[in-house]
């Protein structure tokens, strides 16, 4: 019998962790493989939150947050960090996920040592560098490196062959964030104690439409940040909705949220929720206003219908299936979209209807399988 393969899965972000969580189960249960966990800590509190409702523990944590940290140290820092577990590790492959500096950091580094990277969530494209930045420059880096690709949509393989990617390293497999959407909403429900936290304000709300927030782009820093806030003040002077906003934890976003909407009674700015909370706020949420990549992929597996605050975005899926709509930073053209889902039935149940394009929860097994058809191969 031949000793299992090692793999090593790189995260170290909050929204990597949910969408590898359960590729590091399906490894875990496959006696074929040995997975290994590095996390480099991108983010701390919102990372270890994750690591804990899934239960992981890291073989490796590099802790390498730091206050104000520059894209250049940190992406200098990634490499060398990430080198030295590889050269330990000596895994067979590497798993990378996204769209992060861990993620590319750790795509270059097993590519400087020959180790085929697997990259989950691959072959999305907005187009334009500079939004997401520096986020779709990431991915195309990793996807000139990449070994296997596995594209969520028809569409993000289709990014990835016109690019000249071997169609036949390209596989699409649905994207593993509507895996951990449903294990933690299973979870949740057959212990309502993990989300119990959010009752308060679903008392004080109820029996008003609640609209869900999360905003944290850095293309959006300053001028979009405070037309943003400008549009949530407005749409949160109906009396017949309430908002609930985990505001992030950078600065540039506190600053702004804190200033226009403190003390507003239909406004719940809250910390960061942990991922049974933020389930938990999407399954009571009328609709999602966010500028954020996962929400546009994880609202509409509950039928929540998303507004998009940027200019483009990365899952076009959505915007074409009609489960999202993208409503850019200008203030008035936030408020109009808005109310009119507030306000037109027809308009909401359209897209709360729509058929979600982003995976049915059984993700994380193809990837597995498909790296264990690479590995015999």
């Amino acid at each position: 019998m031949t000793d299992p393969a090692k793999i090593l899965i790189v995260f170290g972000t909050r929204p990597e962790a949910i969408k590898l969580f359960p590729v590091v189960a399906a490894l875990q249960a496959d006696p074929r493989f040995a997975p290994v966990v590095c996390v480099s800590a991108q983010h701390r509190q919102m990372l270890d939150q994750v690591l804990d409702i899934a239960g992981i523990v890291p073989d490796f944590d590099l802790d390498l947050m730091k206050p104000d940290q520059t894209l250049d140290g940190l992406t200098a820092a990634l490499l060398t960090e990430l080198g030295k577990v590889m050269d330990r590790v000596q895994p067979a492959r590497v798993i990378v996920q996204g769209d992060t500096a861990t993620a590319m950091t750790g795509a270059l580094a097993a590519y400087y040592r020959k180790i085929p990277v697997d990259h989950v969530e691959a072959g999305l494209r907005s187009g334009n560098i500079y939004h997401p930045w520096p986020e779709e420059v990431n991915r195309k880096i990793i996807g000139t490196i990449a070994s296997l690709h596995f594209a969520p949509t028809d569409l993000s393989a289709k990014a990835l062959t016109d690019e000249q990617v071997d169609p036949a390293r390209v596989h699409v497999t649905g994207n593993t964030v509507i895996d951990a959407l449903y294990w933690v909403t299973a979870r949740i429900e057959a212990d309502p104690s993990l989300a119990a936290g959010l009752a308060d304000l679903e008392a004080r709300f109820a029996g008003k439409r609640i609209i869900g927030v999360t905003s944290h782009r850095r293309e959006n820093f300053g001028g979009g940040m405070e037309s943003i806030a400008a549009a949530i003040r407005q749409i949160a002077a109906r009396s017949d909705v309430a908002v609930i906003f985990p505001v992030h934890l950078n600065p540039n976003v506190r600053a702004v949220m804190n200033s226009a909407l403190a003390g507003l009674g239909n406004v719940a700015l809250i910390e960061p929720l942990d991922y049974p909370h933020f389930a938990r706020l999407l399954a009571i949420a009328a609709i999602m206003l966010t500028d954020s990549g996962g929400v546009q992929e994880e609202a509409p597996a509950l039928g929540k219908p998303v507004l998009v605050m940027r200019e483009t975005t990365e899952r076009p899926e959505g915007i074409t299936a009609g489960t999202a709509k993208l409503v850019g930073t200008e203030t008035t053209v936030i408020v109009t979209e808005m109310f009119k889902l507030l306000d037109d039935k027809a308009a909401y149940e359209s897209m709360a209807r729509a058929h979600n394009p982003f995976g049915d929860g059984q993700t994380a097994r193809r990837i597995v399988e498909l790296i264990g058809n690479e590995i015999g191969r």
